[in-house]
């Protein structure tokens, strides 16, 4: 690995001594560093590139930040095996691998080759009108088909490789990869899946019923979701993007064929991330 690229958290003052002595180390081994125009600006570098480029150009990416900034790297990097190691500068910090204390050893160990790729399932969705898509985005954790500002029910038909499964009223549905399980379903209600796992998990959001709950569908199928009503509904993607979608809009969801790469150690398992950051099984 000699290039390496940095995406850092946003407007965030405590990176940038944590970044110049991180830069000042890669060079030092002789690695080339390039660096997001946000981050470049914050110090005033040259090392600069488009960060629609940092996948094409750099053999890891070095994630500064929280489990926020990890998402945003996996987006840059959808379409290319470009793996990422991310830092927790953040609060949860559920996706990263590393802390600022021990991330020089971490590099280390990467630069030694002493780790494995965890690959990680992606979503990918299509919006459809009257029959022509308009819009399509990917993302690790979730897509999300929510109400609009107003405090209203939206109405959502649920179909399975075109196969019919059940009329939704409520908030809106979350669709969302094993690793997003334990972001926004799990505070809907949904389970933890081992991020291993190929299958995609439909979540509802304050069903009005008894008897709606989450459910899980292999990766090989095709989720299709009709808006019925709620003008100004909204389709997120990782809660970082938002299409607006209409009455009679269709979302076709399904796995995406690329796959998003996280670096991890063998010292750490996913359970152990369970324990200490969501305090699972505590007590």
């Amino acid at each position: 690995m000699i290039t390496i690229g940095i995406l850092t958290k946003p407007a965030f003052p405590r990176i940038k001594p944590v970044l110049q002595a991180l830069i000042a180390w890669l060079q030092e081994r002789e690695k080339q560093v390039i660096l997001s125009p946000h981050t470049a600006t914050m110090l005033g570098s040259p090392l600069l590139h488009q960060e629609d480029h940092l996948a094409s150009l750099t053999d890891l990416i070095v994630v500064l930040g929280g489990d926020g900034t990890i998402l945003r790297a996996a987006r840059l990097v959808e379409e290319s095996s470009t793996p990422i190691l991310g830092v927790n500068m953040g609060e949860l910090g559920f996706l990263t691998e590393t802390t600022v204390e021990h991330m020089y050893t971490s590099l280390d160990n990467v630069f030694d080759h002493a780790f494995h790729l965890d690959k990680r399932l992606r979503l990918f969705a299509q919006i459809v009108r009257q029959g022509l898509p308009v819009e399509e985005a990917t993302a690790l954790n979730d897509i999300v088909i929510s109400k609009g500002p107003l405090a209203r029910m939206i109405r959502v038909q649920i179909k399975v490789n075109s196969k019919f499964v059940t009329n939704l009223r409520g908030d809106g549905i979350i669709v969302s990869t094993p690793t997003g399980s334990t972001a926004y379903s799990l505070s809907a209600g949904g389970p933890i899946l081992e991020p291993s796992l190929d299958t995609i998990l439909i979540t509802p959001i304050s069903p009005h019923t008894l008897t709606h709950r989450p459910f899980i569908i292999p990766k090989q199928v095709s989720l299709e979701t009709v808006l019925i009503n709620q003008e100004g509904a909204m389709v997120t993607f990782d809660g970082q993007m938002g299409i607006e979608v209409q009455a009679g809009d269709t979302v076709t969801i399904s796995a995406s064929q690329h796959q998003t790469h996280l670096i991890r150690f063998p010292d750490r398992t996913y359970f152990d991330v369970l324990r200490n950051k969501l305090n699972w099984g505590d007590g």
